[in-house]
């Protein structure tokens, strides 16, 4: 199984960055292709992008910084996408994004949504730049 792993540094304390991307409601301030939009449907979130519609969860544990994100096309379908935050200091962090491409899903379409993944990236160091 292939993956990509991505880090991004960011000027900001863990509890900060980790807070933010946790947070479900801020998924399309920064995932801007990946969830176009953010539904909450009988308190079930969905995103909704260019390949359709799909479920969308996150778990996160402050204390560890993991944040991981499941995403599928129902609730019984889900992708794990493992990210973590890290403290690197007072006021510095890393955050790291890892993706997996899954059984059957063509090198084409894993490569595009690793060149979104970076763009995405680029709009959380937006986000913290100061």
């Amino acid at each position: 199984m292939r993956s990509e792993t991505v880090t991004r540094v960011l000027p900001a304390p863990k509890n900060e960055v980790f807070a933010y991307l946790a947070d479900v409601e801020n998924l399309p301030r920064w995932a801007t292709e990946f969830a176009r939009e953010l539904k909450t449907e009988d308190g079930r979130h969905k995103v909704v992008n260019g390949l359709g519609e799909f479920f969308f969860r996150i778990e996160a544990d402050p204390e560890t910084g993991v944040i991981d994100m499941l995403a599928g096309p129902s609730e019984d379908e889900l992708a794990l996408f493992p990210t973590r935050v890290v403290g690197l200091g007072a006021e510095t962090s890393a955050f790291t994004f890892t993706m997996f491409q899954g059984p059957g899903m063509p090198d084409e379409l894993f490569e595009a949504q690793h060149a979104s993944l970076l763009r995405e990236l680029a709009n959380v160091e937006r986000e913290f730049d100061r």
